[in-house]
């Protein structure tokens, strides 16, 4: 297929004014129109009309709290075990539930998506497409992509409810550190294991774990997985950045309510951060410096952010909206726009596969007649790894 007669927006930093792009699954040919050539391929004109990537929500629980449904439909804590390493958002992930749909027909092409913010280690994350199967399996693009840690007042409040560890922020990060140094001892252990016996020794091999086996992949030294930890208030990020510096772990913060007010110190450490939800209320004590601006301080000091919904929190369909509150709260539209695609794949690591309009890489367009970050407006043409959701211009 062709889109022709566009003004292409490809996250690269070089766009195009009056362009093609040609796709089947992927993009094979991005360029001037002086430079298209005619081919047997299908053809869409979307003149006056912009083209962008997909956008990506790098933090949600899509599918994982289901849409209309209470507990039966409720998949994204499992709040029985402060340390759950080793569930997989992708075992809860509901692929039909009616929020994909909402989600792809916004242009929301990609998302991180997993389990909530109830216990100190909560499982990994998965990065799927919302759309093109009924199957998970065949929508994900990353799985596992993160382990899920989080700070604060949730594990905090779930676990006061039963008088059991953790009801202090002390023991929610010592919860924590404990289960990442069984995890790092457990791998020395298997190392050593085949370092000295070989895989066809069975008798002396330790023990199988499947927490700390679900851990091991963080101290990957060539490609480890990521850390997501769940933080709002400036000390639980400080915390989450302590953690993460001590076993030296490839992290994002999520959430960073307090990033605004603290990002000259944070500053220091450059982490990646997923900010959001930026479209909210003040619903808890640790949300108290929730403020639109706080995308803008950031940007301000040089630290590298996406945007995201929290999904359900806001729901997934809004994502360029939260950015555009963004821009109305101090940021450049076009670092906003890079919040929502380009950073947000970088953040998560899939950014050989989406977050920039590139040959080689999946077809996840939107094509906007206007500014995709005007509430009144709405997608024109969107496509998900070239099959296409929504087509206007027919």
């Amino acid at each position: 297929m062709v889109i022709k007669n566009i003004r292409i927006i490809t996250m690269t930093g070089e766009n195009i004014e009056n362009g093609f792009v040609r796709f089947n699954e992927v993009f094979t040919e991005i360029g001037e129109m002086r430079a298209y050539v005619k081919t047997d391929d299908e053809e869409l004109d979307g003149t006056g009309k912009t083209l962008y990537p997909g956008f990506i929500d790098a933090h949600c629980h899509l599918g994982m709290w289901n849409d209309a449904l209470c507990f039966e439909g409720d998949d994204g804590n499992e709040d029985t075990d402060p340390t759950t390493p080793h569930l997989r958002a992708i075992d809860s992930i509901n692929a039909m539930d009616r929020c994909f749909e909402d989600a792809a027909m916004a242009g929301v092409t990609c998302v991180c998506t997993g389990a909530g913010s109830a216990n100190p280690i909560g499982g990994s994350l998965a990065v799927i497409k919302t759309f093109g199967s009924k199957r998970v399996d065949k929508l994900a693009v990353k799985s596992p992509a993160a382990i899920k840690f989080a700070l604060g007042e949730n594990p905090k409040n779930t676990y006061n409810d039963r008088d059991e560890a953790p009801v202090t922020r002390m023991a929610t990060a010592a919860i924590i550190r404990e289960q990442l140094s069984k995890a790092l001892r457990y791998k020395e252990d298997m190392d050593e294991h085949l370092r000295t016996k070989g895989t066809d020794d069975e008798v002396s091999k330790p023990d199988f774990d499947a927490k700390c086996e679900a851990l091991i992949p963080l101290f990957d030294a060539k490609k480890p997985l990521k850390a997501h930890f769940h933080c709002h208030r400036a000390d639980d990020i400080f915390t989450a950045v302590r953690i993460a510096k001590e076993f030296k772990l490839d992290y994002a913060l999520i959430h960073c309510t307090d990033g605004g007010i603290i990002a000259d110190e944070l500053s220091e450490d450059k982490p990646r951060v997923v900010l959001g939800p930026i479209f909210g209320d003040r619903g808890k004590p640790e949300l108290k410096n929730h403020s639109i601006t706080t995308p803008s301080e950031m940007y301000k000091y040089g630290i590298e952010f996406a945007i995201c919904t929290d999904h359900p929190e806001t729901p997934i369909q809004y994502l360029p909206l939260t950015a555009a509150l963004a821009v109305r709260g101090g940021l450049d539209r076009e670092e906003a726009l890079r919040a929502i695609t380009v950073n947000a794949a970088k953040i998560l690591g899939v950014e050989n596969r989406v977050g920039t309009i590139e040959t080689g890489k999946d077809a996840d367009l939107v094509l906007f007649s206007g500014d995709p970050l005007d509430i009144m407006q709405t997608p024109e043409l969107v496509c998900v790894n070239g099959k296409i959701v929504i087509n206007k211009l027919s």
